[in-house]
């Protein structure tokens, strides 16, 4: 990809995106050992870096004079990216999402003008019947990542990083199909090669990891993760092309990693970021490239997350804190017996959140029973301290 593809992209993107903060964070800077800064790409229009590529391949095509519609197929933020663009240049989209698509994306994607499709249970689904409207009606279809010109518009995120730090040492960017991540490596590499680029990719979903690694394309037979924005099988082919040509290194995190950084997020920086835009900073807080000493960028891709995926990955990002913690004991069923267990408990300055008795065990005396027990803390400190306390008063626990 060319420098010139990228720079033309973001001439025609400079009215009609935001131009996203780069903000540091002594916080996270001191968590990493690096001078973290973070492009907030989760207060961009949409919600996510999507509208730049879209917008970008919609209005090349205008200027072109060869579309008057479009049609995308997407679960989430390429749904809202392509209907926001095709409104703003005025010719018609469809969108096809899976049935299952959250009511909120849904809503979201028509509040920008689209005509959403719900078809069939899964993206693939999606996919063959956007598809077959393309057939039918000559619409032109916008990929979501696997486009030249969808990932220069990515790509204009680039410029602004290394204007805003020229200094900057590594960027970190989160990859999916792998769109987002070639672009900006292509631009950051052909303007400065010193900086070195890091893809990351949710454990569950790392299919570029694989990928990079064996220096062919590969595809995984599931994706599972928290981090549903990047959870794609098979990468982009182009995308492959350039990322091969122009990353250094791709790593992965942990669903647990995912869920943690979303909640610190939240609490020190109150920013919402959806499980996708947060894997590039989950890195960097759990070392998985070197970054002691350098000036580190995280890209936060994106914000739209549901809200009824919030408490999940807040509860999560707990447990794995030690926020939070899980366990069973083995007490008597008789009256009494829980108050004395609940007055340690709050003896230790704990909240028991979760009960749950189990008297159906194979394993257990007619008198007694399992209680299931979920607590907050302060702290892993704090937990084991108060497991200690319990078993020094005759409870035998463990953590689940």
């Amino acid at each position: 990809m060319e420098l010139k593809e990228i720079e033309q992209a973001a001439a025609r993107l400079r009215n009609v995106v935001h131009k996203t903060p780069l903000c540091s964070s002594r916080t996270f800077s001191e968590m990493s050992g690096a001078e973290l800064y973070l492009k907030c790409e989760n207060l961009q229009k949409t919600g996510s870096f999507k509208v730049r590529g879209a917008y970008n391949k919609i209005a090349k095509l205008m200027e072109n004079g060869q579309t008057v519609s479009v049609v995308a197929s997407s679960a989430g933020n390429h749904a809202q990216g392509v209907a926001y663009a095709s409104g703003a240049v005025g010719i018609s989209s469809t969108i096809v999402m899976p049935r299952g698509a959250p009511i909120a994306k849904i809503s979201a994607t028509e509040g920008y003008g689209a005509r959403v499709v719900l078809h069939g249970d899964c993206y693939d689904d999606a996919f063959s019947e956007a598809m077959e409207i393309q057939q039918k009606t000559g619409a032109v279809f916008v990929h979501p990542f696997d486009d030249g010109d969808v990932i220069a518009g990515q790509g204009t995120i680039a410029p602004e990083i290394l204007r805003d730090l020229p200094q900057v040492d590594v960027v970190l960017i989160p990859a999916g199909g792998g769109g987002l991540l070639a672009g900006t490596a292509a631009y950051i590499k052909q303007i400065n090669p010193r900086v070195r680029v890091v893809g990351v990719q949710a454990q569950g979903a790392n299919a570029i990891e694989q990928s990079f690694e064996q220096k062919t394309l590969v595809s995984t037979t599931h994706s599972a993760t928290i981090a549903d924005g990047i959870a794609v099988k098979t990468p982009g082919e182009l995308p492959l092309e350039l990322i091969h040509r122009y990353v250094d290194e791709v790593v992965s995190v942990s669903e647990e990693e995912i869920a943690e950084t979303v909640l610190l997020l939240l609490e020190r920086n109150k920013m919402v970021v959806e499980p996708a835009g947060a894997v590039s900073l989950a890195a960097a807080l759990h070392q998985k490239t070197g970054l002691a000493g350098k000036r580190a960028v995280c890209l936060l891709s994106g914000g739209n997350m549901d809200v009824s995926m919030i408490h999940k990955i807040v509860e999560k990002g707990l447990v794995t804190r030690g926020r939070q913690m899980k366990f069973q004991t083995v007490m008597l069923d008789v009256p009494g017996s829980l108050q004395r267990f609940s007055s340690i408990i709050a003896g230790c300055g704990a909240n028991i959140i979760m009960v749950q008795y189990d008297r159906m065990h194979a394993g257990l005396q007619l008198n007694e029973v399992i209680l299931h027990i979920a607590c907050e803390v302060s702290g892993r400190e704090h937990g084991q301290k108060v497991i200690q306390q319990l078993e020094q008063n005759g409870y035998q626990t463990a953590m689940e």
